[in-house]
């Protein structure tokens, strides 16, 4: 009896001493990430994408900062908040985010948009092209119908969602502050600006950064306009573009804060905040529908494929990006969706919040039953990319090449929901579905969906995805591997999957950990939680002064001096002076650079030298951390993470 009690004891010892191990673990990473010293956050308390200023990757300069990382800084306070009671960090972020990267009208633009045509169809050429993409007024579109639902229920015209990019510290010089257009290098505060325009050939290495509010200030004749689409009839204006997966994350930021709050008795000091996640999701749902509103199947020929009445345009995913925009001064505005949806973006947690939790949903007619669609569709989704293996594959599109162009053959069989998969979805340079970290992203989330609902659908797809992921990690001696590139084979139902190359990444390796963490949890798979805590237990050894990273061989940073396309006979400066002219350069575009402090790393390889090494510190990935630390605390706690009442 005796040795039974000591077993218990030990045993229970053992468990408190791992909770504080992995509790302590966030609260180390969190403290570092807060410390002003580290570099984290800006002087207006915005986080930048990466503590680093010499970053290429989707941002072009560390101290950018994306609604990706704001989402993640949400769900980073919320987590802070299970662990000491104290949502003000949660409330916090989300009224910085608000303040900094929800935009308001550049100007005063009037009740203009028309739902009934929400905006003229522009091809997209492939690139580079001679020519802007042409607008062509006969190409049928559908009806907005969220439009006139949205305007009933909260009484503006203002979109309620993030602008993806943000130059925070002014580098550019167009001075896009929050309500402001083109107040130029000396304006003190971020500023809103776009990258990415040309279509899914166009990197980031060939972008022409550009301002997301054009009174043709700077850039050429017209601006930046006349580079991108072709209409002969320039107008000033502002346009924005969402990155839905982050709004997604920030909804599922949102439910995790109102769950533990309500756990504390608490949840009235986040009610406010968690109302504003509804209306969040609500417009979010411009996201759920093709990118002209066409009909949703077989939609092949830009003549041929009808404009969609009612949610006859709506695929129910979500999809890539939307975007919104308007004359400078009135006139005319417009909205776009996207036919292009990919596994990645989906967000199960963030679906099932808007749609089953009442605190969080939205106030307008038909935003919930939206959701409860997407829902379910999310899951057929996920079955439906599922390789062989258990990976998940690619994504689908009701717009063959952006322009509705026809599909191969190999993929007109299979649809799904008539939508044709496509094994790189958006964007081609580097492959969509190459990157590993798509997989524990959008993973996580259905393995966060499944642990609060039991949902079979969701189990049967983690069943078999942790089955392979668990075949695939590598262990030696307290070090870990991660896959980092998978390459594709065939195409729905019989797609295959193989790992071309590994690595020791921090944040997917996180990611990966707490998804087989909230598996784990539900299912009482005892290899996935031992797996999920040997790879936290490797990721922590990679400490640092300011958080935990691996160094990295940035092979990429040869393309500082690759030309960007601008067509013959077009020039135009940046507000530094910098020129945009036929034969321009990434760098050439972005002379800052060459005053970075890590600038002669890339130099010396650019001059015929080794790739250059760096150790970064990228905000979501230093979140990945933490929130994967403190998940595996809750989960050796009590075998549960809590509940929604």
């Amino acid at each position: 009896m005796k040795s039974l009690v000591f077993a218990i004891v030990v045993c229970l010892f053992g468990q408190l001493h791992g909770d504080s191990v992995y509790k302590q673990r966030f609260l180390q990473q969190y403290n570092k990430m807060h410390d002003p010293a580290n570099g984290y956050f800006s002087k207006w308390g915005i986080p930048y994408h990466s503590v680093e200023t010499l970053m290429v990757e989707a941002p072009d300069y560390g101290h950018e900062t994306t609604s990706e990382a704001y989402s993640y800084w949400t769900w980073l306070e919320a987590m802070y908040g299970k662990i000491s009671g104290n949502f003000t960090g949660f409330n916090a972020a989300w009224q910085n985010m608000e303040q900094y990267i929800i935009p308001v009208h550049a100007s005063q633009t009037g009740n203009n948009y028309q739902p009934w045509k929400p905006a003229t169809y522009s091809d997209e050429l492939d690139w580079p092209s001679e020519y802007p993409s042409p607008m062509q007024f006969g190409v049928p579109v559908g009806q907005d119908p969220i439009y006139q639902e949205l305007v009933s229920t909260y009484g503006s015209d203002d979109v309620y969602s993030m602008h993806w990019l943000l130059d925070v510290d002014n580098v550019y010089g167009f001075g896009n502050l929050p309500g402001s257009c083109e107040l130029g290098p000396q304006a003190d505060g971020p500023s809103y600006i776009n990258t990415f325009q040309r279509g899914p050939q166009e990197s980031v290495w060939r972008t022409i950064p550009q301002t997301t509010c054009d009174s043709f200030k700077y850039g050429g004749q017209h601006g930046f306009l006349d580079l991108f689409v072709g209409d002969n009839s320039y107008t000033q204006q502002w346009k924005y573009s969402n990155a839905p997966d982050a709004d997604a994350r920030a909804v599922q930021a949102a439910f995790w804060a109102y769950t533990w709050a309500n756990e504390e008795g608490k949840s009235s000091e986040v009610s406010a905040t968690v109302a504003k996640s509804a209306k969040l999701g609500d417009f979010l749902r411009y996201a759920l529908f093709d990118k002209y509103f066409k009909k949703i199947g077989n939609c092949v020929g830009p003549y041929n494929c009808a404009g969609g009445q009612g949610k006859e345009s709506a695929h129910y995913l979500i999809s890539w990006y939307f975007a919104w925009g308007a004359a400078l001064w009135g006139g005319w505005s417009w909205r776009i969706g996207d036919g292009a949806a990919h596994f990645g973006y989906q967000n199960p947690l963030a679906a099932y919040a808007l749609s089953n939790v009442d605190a969080m949903k939205p106030k307008s007619a038909t935003g919930a039953s939206d959701w409860q669609a997407s829902l379910e569709r999310q899951l057929e989704f996920y079955a439906w990319l599922q390789s062989a293996e258990g990976a998940i594959a690619g994504g689908a599109t009701n717009t063959w090449n952006g322009r509705y162009g026809t599909p191969p053959d190999n993929v007109t069989h299979n649809t799904f929901h008539g939508m044709f998969y496509d094994w790189e979805p958006v964007y081609h340079d580097p492959a969509s579905n190459r990157w590993y970290g798509m997989q524990p992203w959008s993973l996580d989330r259905l393995a966060q969906y499944y642990y609060v609902t039991g949902n079979q659908k969701a189990e049967a797809v983690l069943d078999k995805w942790v089955s392979w992921i668990l075949s695939e990690l590598k262990f030696d001696n307290g070090n870990y591997q991660v896959p980092e590139w998978l390459e594709w084979f065939r195409v729905p139902p019989e797609v295959h999957v193989t790992v071309t190359r590994r690595s020791s990444d921090v944040g997917t390796a996180s990611a990966t950990a707490r998804t087989l963490s909230y598996y784990a949890a539900k299912s009482g798979n005892k290899n996935a939680k031992n797996r999920a805590k040997q790879l936290l237990d490797g990721v922590w050894k990679h400490q640092t002064t300011k958080g935990v990273s691996v160094e990295e061989v940035v092979d990429s940073y040869s393309r500082f001096n690759e030309e960007v396309y601008v067509p013959y006979n077009w020039k135009g400066y940046y507000p530094n002076g910098d020129v945009i002219e036929h034969g321009a350069t990434f760098i050439s575009l972005r002379s800052f650079y060459k005053k970075d402090p890590d600038w002669s790393k890339v130099e010396a390889h650019l001059n015929g030298g080794e790739a250059p090494k760096f150790t970064y510190h990228r905000f979501w990935s230093q979140s990945d951390v933490a929130l994967a630390q403190g998940t595996t605390a809750f989960y050796s706690m009590n075998n549960d993470f809590g509940s929604v009442d």
